[in-house]
């Protein structure tokens, strides 16, 4: 499990994220659509961008790329769309029901917890490692070689 990302380099990818992807789509969402930076239109566009680049581009986003960081399945694979959805929509909605509540605790449990994992990797099935493509293991937990699941 030392492939695992904690909350600092995780942190700085979101953060380069909003600098060079959602500002800029923000700016151009206000001059195209008339509409502000928080209105539906970019965050729809950023939300595809979130399922939709990291499927095909190996887990990777323009600021995890950028940290050397990327997300994969928590057996080790590369992401698919379906697990994309349930990491960005799903658990979106989860922390919205939980009033930001939620995210919150995740960011606390990706600086806590051994395996670095959040309430969107949990519902999804995935984690974050800093291992290049092909080269990511899965994770193994005593209960996952008890129930012979690795």
């Amino acid at each position: 499990m030392d492939q695992t990302v904690g909350f600092s380099k995780r942190f700085g990818a979101s953060l380069l994220d909003g600098l060079i992807v959602f500002l800029p789509i923000g700016l151009i969402s206000i001059f195209l659509f008339q509409v502000d930076m928080d209105s539906f239109v970019p965050n729809l566009i950023q939300s595809l961008y979130m399922m939709i680049v990291p499927v095909f581009w190996y887990g990777y986003v323009v600021g995890k790329r950028l940290m050397g960081i990327r997300v994969v399945k928590k057996d080790g694979r590369n992401v698919g769309i379906g697990t994309m959805i349930m990491r960005v929509f799903v658990s979106g909605i989860v922390y919205a029901l939980t009033l930001g509540i939620g995210y919150i605790v995740s960011a606390f449990m990706v600086g806590l917890r051994r395996d670095n994992r959040a309430i969107h990797d949990f519902i999804a099935g995935t984690y974050v490692t800093e291992a290049d493509p092909g080269e990511a293991e899965g994770l193994q937990y005593k209960s996952d070689l008890k129930n012979g699941s690795f």
